[in-house]
């Protein structure tokens, strides 16, 4: 039984207890009103409770109120404090919402906001209204608000699959789970369809269009039990977290909940599969133990492993696993329970035993001995699994006989010491002699062993040294007290060394793993690279489970590349360790799938993303990790896992900052480059100019070698503005100074600038009469139209259309240059657009392939973008780009007509 000092709280438990009440003290309360759908009074009932404080003396003020035209709950709304809402502009349209800096300024006592899911306008501090409660709260503030069930976010979709309608505000549950109270406001439905009807919900004709949809009877019986399960849910937690608060003891039957002990034997998996279906008629919560005592570790591993194959079939059931160590598993069974507030316990049912294993009380005695407030019930658990599990070579007994006979060498030793030291030593020493002996033999060789021990030891002590001698008579009947108090004395010293070793052993274990992970972790911080990862994590296990592994890092394309070499004796399948990356889950050996398999796959899933399989040999054949072991497994592929994802961002950044520093050196090349050019190129252009205009005027060829000069000299100027663009684009030194304009315009200036490229060419220019201003840099969206213009100018035949149009489609003014030539290869689509990229890799036309580079640089500095497509009808290329429509400042009255 737990004494006094069992109960005592833990000290570190109680300071964080503190600390907590400490942060909870300082920070606001949130209530939240709960209901099922709209209509129910959520926003009524919070109006009324905050009316209620007012009485009281409360300072509270009205945030933000919903009252959709409902008079009785405008009406309340009377005599309350009302926040000014503030006024957001988007797209041309006004949006009253929600003023949190006035709040924080007005920093009432209690604060009504209504519509915790409502989504915030474009523009506001927070994307989300229940962000803005959490500063508030933050800032001491205590918050009233409102919310449906449909807007919790791990009940969406079930209420979308209920209703055919899914709503797509949402709240994090932890925000729901982590409020101070939750009030469920509750109507039956068919009152909430009578409001309906009478016009207390919506207006007539929306209320028939919500009858007919949303506010169907069967709906809003479904939502009702969904928010009376999540309040239980809510209330449930609360109570849990009262009773560890409180130390409570004894399990409260407030919701059937079930335990399953699992115990070695071959009837194991049946009573975790009969403990599922029982679960599952019951729709209740269930959970699973198996407490591992000193006498079950000395168990076959046979039947050990039978008992931890059940822990895992119930965690596939769907139940929580718990594996303890303890020296009562009463104790530890009962106080798994009452922590967790378990009221029924499954056993299994034990078979009959023979008469002398019948003075201790079975399992299910001591339990409702020591328990009174748990349900016991016990299922036939034998029988059906089959046989009793064969044993191992290592299993069998000479290993028993070898101990059982070293404690029967260990009272022959003692025997012939205390015989040859007879006269010298007195029987009180001699006792101690076979004391020491059987405390030595239950430390060695485990507590049966000592038992045999001490029974022999008083045997011999009787024979050889009671009087009368030679004989197990006894002449002084004083002697069967002091044969009684040594075997005792011994078989209780016994049990508790060989426990103490068994628990030393156990402590040994769990430091041995914790050192084992702490190395791990210790190197795997200090890798930089995939070769040193892999050394850490065949070393981890190698050392923990007696097994070999190979780590496969993902490769391109998410698959697995062979490694390059494997230790010896281990046989990858490289289909299997496929598998387990693409389903994120474990295979092979000891798992569901192919667990014949020599060799187990895990995953290594990092926060980001798997990032590869983790595969472990074991030395022996039949291995089956513990739940100890399996712990460890999982935290060391963690780590693994997340050393290989810092591996991975380690070397893109490193990408990243080499592709940085190449483009900026680049860029300054360039423009250094550009900046050298111009002035000799500027005065060719002026010395061909001066050759083709002095007097007397050059004949032939000599005129068409200065022309052609010139024009060499007009392209070259042309590239050199080019990169000077470029560069400054790249920079970012280049500032926009949009305006408000007429697209018309634009296209004119470009057409002109290019009218002699597009001479030999048809031209079309469709601009309907009635398109809107908008606001962009005249002069840039001027060279992306130029640009655009002279591609199609220089990959088109002389003859061929060009056309350009432009028209307002949703948000945007979408603008068209499009060419019926050959077009783009197929791939090209995209990477046209980058730096030095030509669609016509080996075209003969002049060019570097930075016009279009240009294009896409200004255009996603107007905030827009741009793409390539096939012309009408499949031929030729359509360049496509777009620019934000806005909403134009009106025309002053005196400009109007």
């Amino acid at each position: 039984m737990p004494t006094d000092d069992d109960q005592r709280p833990d000290p570190d438990a109680l300071l964080e207890q503190v600390e907590a009440e400490e942060r909870k003290a300082a920070r606001g309360k949130l209530k939240i009103f709960f209901g099922a759908s709209p209509g129910v009074g959520k926003t009524y009932a919070m109006l009324q409770a905050a009316r209620q404080q007012q009485t009281l003396g409360v300072d509270a003020v009205v945030g933000l109120v919903e009252t959709h035209n409902r008079s009785e709950t405008a009406g309340l709304l009377d005599g309350l404090e009302r926040l000014p809402l503030r006024q957001m502009q988007h797209q041309g349209r006004s949006y009253a919402e929600f003023d949190l800096d006035a709040a924080l300024q007005r920093r009432p006592q209690l604060l009504l906001v209504d519509e915790l899911a409502h989504s915030n306008a474009p523009g506001s501090r927070h994307p989300k209204r229940w962000q803005d409660v959490e500063e508030l709260l933050a800032e001491g503030i205590d918050i009233y608000t409102t919310i449906n069930v449909q807007h919790l976010e791990s009940l969406n979709d079930v209420v979308g699959r209920i209703t055919g309608a899914r709503v797509w505000e949402t709240v994090p549950d932890h925000v729901f789970d982590a409020a101070d109270e939750v009030v469920l406001v509750d109507l039956p439905p068919d009152e909430l369809l009578a409001r309906l009807k009478a016009g207390k919900v919506y207006v007539p004709q929306q209320a028939e269009r919500a009858m007919q949809n949303f506010f169907r009877k069967g709906n809003l019986m479904a939502l009702r039990e969904l928010s009376l399960r999540r309040t239980a849910d809510r209330v449930d937690e609360d109570v849990q977290a009262w009773r560890k608060e409180q130390s409570v003891g004894m399990v409260w039957p407030m919701r059937e909940s079930l335990l399953v002990c699992i115990r070695p034997g071959s009837g194991a998996e049946r009573l975790v599969r009969s403990a599922a279906r029982l679960a599952v008629q019951l729709d209740v919560p269930w959970h699973a133990l198996y407490v591992e005592t000193p006498r079950l570790q000395r168990l076959p591993d046979a039947e050990r492993r039978q008992a931890l194959k059940a822990l895992q079939l119930a965690q596939e059931l769907g139940a929580q696993t718990a594996n303890q160590m303890a020296d009562d598993s009463v104790e530890a069974i009962i106080g798994y329970a009452r922590n967790n507030n378990l009221g029924k316990v499954l056993i299994g049912r034990e078979k009959a035993r023979p008469w002398w294993p019948r003075l201790r009380p079975n399992l299910g005695q001591r339990l409702l001995a020591r328990a009174p407030d748990l349900d016991i019930v016990q299922l036939a658990n034998a029988g059906v699994d089959g046989e009793k599990p064969a044993s191992t070579p290592q299993d069998k007994l000479p290993i028993q006989w070898r101990r059982y006979g070293a404690a029967v060498l260990a009272v022959l030793a003692v025997t012939l010491l205390s015989s040859a030291l007879h006269g010298i030593l007195a029987q009180v020493n001699i006792v101690m002699l076979y004391l020491l002996a059987t405390v030595l033999v239950a430390f060695r060789y485990g507590r049966n062993p000592a038992i045999v021990g001490s029974v022999l030891a008083v045997l011999a002590f009787d024979f050889f040294f009671v009087q009368p001698h030679l004989t197990f008579a006894v002449a002084d009947l004083q002697y069967l007290l002091t044969f009684a108090v040594m075997l005792g004395v011994a078989v209780i010293t016994a049990h508790l060394t060989s426990s103490l070793r068994l628990q030393r052993d156990a402590a040994h274990g769990r430091e041995r793993r914790t050192r084992l992970l702490y190395q791990m972790a210790r190197d795997l911080s200090a890798v930089l690279s995939v070769e040193q990862t892999e050394e850490a994590v065949r070393t981890f296990v190698q050392q923990g489970f007696q097994a070999e592994a190979v780590l496969l890092p993902l490769g391109m394309g998410d698959k697995l590349p062979p490694p390059p070499q494997t230790p010896q004796g281990v046989q990858l399948d490289m289909a299997l360790a496929q598998w387990a990356i693409d389903h994120a889950a474990p295979a092979g050996l000891s798992t569901d799938t192919l667990p014949l398999a020599p060799v187990l796959y895990l995953p290594l899933k990092a926060p980001m993303r798997t990032r590869g399989i983790l595969a472990i040999q074991p030395r022996q054949a039949s291995w089956l990790p513990t739940p100890e072991q399996e712990r460890l497994l999982q935290a060391g592929a963690s780590l693994v896992a997340i050393a290989l994802e810092r591996l991975h961002y380690i070397e893109v950044a490193q990408q990243a900052l080499l592709q940085m520093e190449s483009e900026q050196l680049r860029n300054n090349l360039l423009a250094a480059l550009s900046h050298d050019l111009r002035t000799p190129l500027t005065a060719l252009v002026g010395l061909a100019d001066a050759l083709t205009l002095q007097q007397p005027r050059l004949q032939e060829p000599h005129a068409g070698l200065a022309q052609a000069i010139r024009e060499e000299a007009l392209r070259t100027t042309a590239l050199v503005h080019n990169l000077l663009d470029m560069a400054r684009l790249q920079a970012g030194t280049v500032k926009l100074h949009k305006e408000w304009q007429p697209l018309e315009e634009v296209v004119g200036t470009a057409l002109r600038a290019r009218a002699g490229m597009l001479a030999q060419h048809e031209v079309r220019v469709e601009l309907p009469p009635d398109l809107p201003l908008v606001e962009f840099d005249a002069v840039l969206i001027e060279r992306v139209l130029v640009n655009l213009l002279e591609n199609a100018a220089k990959y088109t035949l002389a003859g061929s259309r060009i056309t350009m149009g432009a028209h307002p489609q949703g948000k945007d003014m979408h603008i068209r240059v499009c060419d019926n030539g050959a077009g783009l290869p197929a791939g090209m689509e995209k990477r046209v657009f980058d730096k030095f990229t030509r669609g016509q890799e080996e075209s003969a036309i002049s060019g570097v392939g930075l016009g279009l580079s240009i294009v896409r640089a200004i255009v996603e500095a107007h905030k827009g973008r741009v793409w390539a497509e096939r012309g009408e009808g499949g031929t030729g290329v359509c360049f496509v780009f777009t620019l934000p429509l806005g909403q134009p400042p009106a025309m002053p009255r005196e400009l109007l007509p």
